[in-house]
């Protein structure tokens, strides 16, 4: 039996139990409420994997229906724990509380996906070992996902027993009086962070609001109105760059103004959701200490200045009946400093890499905080999640979490440099955040990879998603080297190349080899689509433009690296290539508009029309 994630007990039985065309689902009368969102759930699973149609009604004292699944609260369970029973006379589902109910169903779902309409007798008992398990989603850095594709996110987290989520917001809500901080994007509206916000509720996920208020704040700081609240003059006057977007804009500690913009902008924010935390973000502060408030950190150290201003949003926050978490970063340097904070804080200690250290859980742990362990799914930057990469990253990171007594996962996906990677391709990861922050008992990558294949884009084959991660392992010139190559060209940015830039861009022996394994894995591709659910073949094209991109990409480097070293160019190759990038490129925008608003589209646009104007020598390289 194939479970994402694995309960804790599976036993089976014998006999089985066969839906029927006349089935009902019976809710226990205190399930009266949102109890009806978890039958609607069932519902819908029965009639998508059989095609049955099964009546909704509540339990009838004193009578039993055995052509019922039954779903029932029972008080001897914990929260959040449930127990499935299938036998040759019916089903039951129990649950320690509405979530547990919930989670019931999830599991009852995938075995009816995986058996149709004759189940297996079993008996299964669960519960998770994390309280939390979430996952956090970049809605401001180049994607603002619609409201449609936000609830089908809601929708995978619920599947996979996920309970937090977070969108990560600096400019991209529709804030009162800072129009001009988000008058060139499309924001989130009120009323769509309060639908989402009740849509979630009754799938038993806490929305929870995040926004950037220390580092991090670029479009706000980059506005005439606001930008005297920057550490560093003029901010306002510099033009849009996806590095400094990254690198700098912290907000001015020393002269008071700042925290109070932050606090108003916190105050009008958290009125939209019903949650009892906010998350301050308050990491990568750059710039503190290097501008205006240089006599003041050269008098009190910088870790006191990003300390007194944390403490006091924090506290800010406990007045108003919230719950403070922050990014742990810049603490985790001076991990005393966290006992000056509000008891109710909770850090969240993140690290991304495949062998990601325990240090920073550790040193938490050890200084007393709170805290969340927060690995990533890791697609920002590149047009292809780096799969396995996330797979070891937040194996260790759930693991951390365990040794540690930490209180939950928040599993990120960030957008960094325009969020070009497809958010359908951040499944894989989301999933293993699932699966490893539920219980211990996993698979290998491998076979954990034909599982999801399986139950989350619908491939009986089992191999999507090892394309998926065979496709990442092709790129040579992601998106960063091309966003890196046209600052330092287009703005005068910093050369921040590191010393085998140019010779791995340059190997044609390594990207004709990543070229012939792209050829390859498109064959094999096609040959799954059959394979694959029609409601998920959609992705079969995704992946292939995915894996054009790469191609693409790849050889545009090589021979902007040729045009740099003054090597003969080969104008009519040159040519061809750019019809190629900018024929692929309006596919591209087609998939993006198909699930995101314009947000940052427009900025992606102006560097691969840069690319494919050089490729034509329309543009002199390097201006």
């Amino acid at each position: 039996m194939e479970f994402l994630p694995k309960p804790k007990e599976v036993k089976l039985q014998k006999g089985e139990y066969a839906l029927c065309y006349d089935g009902r689902i019976v809710l226990d009368r205190r399930l009266i409420g949102n109890g009806d969102t978890y039958a609607k759930v069932l519902q819908r699973g029965i009639q998508k994997e059989t095609g049955l149609q099964y009546e909704i009604g509540y339990e009838v004292p004193g009578k039993k229906d055995s052509k019922a699944i039954e779903l029932k609260l029972d008080e001897t369970q914990r929260s959040q724990q449930y127990r499935i029973k299938v036998t040759e006379q019916g089903i039951c589902i129990l649950g320690g509380d509405g979530a547990g109910v919930l989670y019931g169903v999830q599991t009852l779902c995938q075995m009816i996906q995986e058996y149709g309409a004759l189940l297996p007798a079993v008996q299964i008992e669960d519960e998770p070992d994390l309280p939390v398990r979430g996952y956090y989603l970049d809605e401001t850095r180049g994607r603002v996902l619609t409201l449609t594709y936000l609830k089908q996110v809601a929708d995978r987290m619920t599947y996979y027993k996920l309970n937090q989520l977070q969108l990560y917001v600096e400019h991209t809500y529709l804030f009162s009086g800072l129009s001009e901080m988000w008058r060139d994007e499309t924001p989130l509206t009120a009323e769509e962070i309060r639908e989402l916000d009740a849509y979630c509720a009754k799938l038993h996920i806490e929305l929870v609001p995040s926004i950037a208020t220390f580092g991090h704040l670029y479009m706000l700081l980059s506005t005439k109105s606001c930008g005297e609240l920057c550490e560093f003059p003029d901010s306002w006057k510099e033009p849009f760059s996806f590095w400094n977007r990254m690198q700098h804009h912290t907000v001015d500690v020393s002269g008071g103004k700042a925290i109070e913009q932050i606090k108003a902008m916190i105050e009008e924010y958290m009125a939209l959701f019903t949650t009892d935390k906010f998350n301050i973000c308050a990491d990568e502060t750059f710039d503190l200490g290097k501008g205006k408030s240089k006599t003041m950190a050269e008098e009190k150290g910088v870790h006191r200045l990003y300390i007194d201003y944390v403490k006091e949003l924090c506290e800010f926050l406990v007045s108003k009946g919230k719950k403070p978490m922050f990014w742990g970063d810049i603490i985790c340097a001076q991990p005393e400093l966290i006992r000056e904070l509000p008891k109710e804080t909770v850090c969240l200690t993140w690290g991304y890499a495949a062998e990601q250290r325990e240090h920073e859980a550790k040193v938490m742990a050890e200084a007393g905080a709170r805290q969340y362990l927060c690995p990533g799914v890791g697609g920002w930057n590149q047009w292809m999640n780096l799969v396995e990469n996330s797979y070891k990253n937040i194996t260790r990171m759930c693991g951390y979490a365990r040794k540690y007594q930490a209180e939950g996962i928040l599993n990120t996906d960030w957008g960094d440099c325009g969020h070009i990677n497809q958010p359908d391709f951040s499944l894989p990861g989301l999933i293993y955040g699932a699966v490893f922050s539920w219980g211990e008992d996993a698979d290998s990558f491998e076979k954990l990879n034909e599982q999801i294949s399986r139950l989350a884009y619908g491939d009986r084959s089992g191999k999507f998603v090892s394309y998926m991660a065979k496709t990442a392992e092709c790129s040579i010139f992601d998106w960063w080297d091309a966003n890196v190559v046209y600052e330092e060209k287009v703005l005068g940015h910093p050369n921040n190349r590191n010393a085998l830039f140019d010779a791995r861009i340059q190997d044609e022996t390594k990207r004709a080899a990543a070229h012939e394994t792209l050829v390859a894995l498109k064959k094999e591709l096609k040959k799954t689509a059959r394979e694959m659910e029609e409601s998920c073949r959609y992705l079969v094209s995704t992946l292939e433009l995915t894996m054009d991109a790469i191609d693409i990409w790849n050889e545009t480097g090589a021979r902007l690296c040729d045009i740099e070293d003054g090597k003969e160019k080969d104008e009519a190759a040159c040519a061809a290539l750019a019809g190629r990038l900018e024929a692929w490129f309006m596919k591209y925008k087609a998939s993006w508009r198909s699930i995101s608003k314009e947000g940052d589209l427009h900025h992606i646009a102006e560097i691969v029309f840069w690319y494919a104007d050089v490729l034509r020598g329309r543009r002199v390289y390097g201006k």
